[in-house]
C-alpha cells in the first residue's frame, strides 16, 4: 500500500497502522519526505500520533550512536510545524546528552535543549530584570496574602511563555 492509497481509506485506524508500517520500512533517504507526507493527513491527531511513535522508535534505536545527530538534524525541519513533535525531538536530544554525558548547547539539532527556567531567571536578573515572585518581606505588596505572591495574569502569561 503506498501513501496515496493510505489517504483514500476513510478509517483512521487503518491509516494509522499503514503509516506505521510505511514509516517502519522507509529508507533513510526517504524518511523525512514520508514524515512530511504523513503529517498532511486530514486527521491531524492521528497523523501526529503515527509520527510520534515513529520518532520514539527511531530515536530509541539511534540514540546511542553517532547517526542520531544527522537524523535529528534531518527531522527538525519536518517536525517544527508541530510543537509537540518538536518538543519530543528536543526531549530525545536531552536524554541522549544526559545518557552519553555529552555537552549540549541550545539551538543545535542534537543538542536542542532550551535553558532551564532557573538559568533564564539568573540571566534576566543579571540584566537588571527582577523576578516579581522573589520579593523581600519588607517589599510586601497589597495583592499578596500572608507573604505568598499572587501572580498577575501578565506574570502567569510570561511564565507560560518562558517555560514552553
Amino acid at each position: 500500500m503506498n501513501i496515496n492509497d493510505i489517504l483514500q481509506n476513510p478509517d483512521e485506524h487503518v491509516r494509522f497502522a499503514a503509516y506505521l508500517d510505511q514509516l517502519g520500512r522507509v529508507a533513510d533517504l526517504d524518511e523525512v519526505d514520508l514524515v512530511r507526507r504523513v503529517l498532511t493527513d486530514p486527521d491531524r491527531t492521528m497523523a501526529q500520533s503515527a509520527v510520534l511513535r515513529h520518532l520514539d522508535r527511531r530515536a530509541a534505536g539511534l540514540c546511542p550512536g553517532p547517526a542520531y545527530e544527522g537524523w535529528a538534524q534531518a527531522m527538525t525541519p519536518a517536525t517544527n510545524a508541530r510543537p509537540f513533535l518538536a518538543q519530543r525531538l528536543r526531549e530525545w536530544s536531552l536524554f541522549r546528552a544526559v545518557t552519553l554525558k555529552l555537552p549540549w548547547q541550545p539551538g543545535r539539532p542534537a543538542r536542542i535543549i532550551q535553558l532551564a527556567p532557573a538559568q533564564d531567571r539568573r540571566r534576566n536578573e543579571h540584566r537588571g530584570h527582577r523576578d516579581p515572585r522573589r520579593r523581600r518581606p519588607h517589599q510586601a505588596d497589597p495583592q499578596h496574602r500572608e507573604g505568598h505572591p499572587q501572580p498577575s495574569k501578565r506574570e502567569l502569561k510570561n511564565q507560560l511563555t518562558h517555560n514552553s
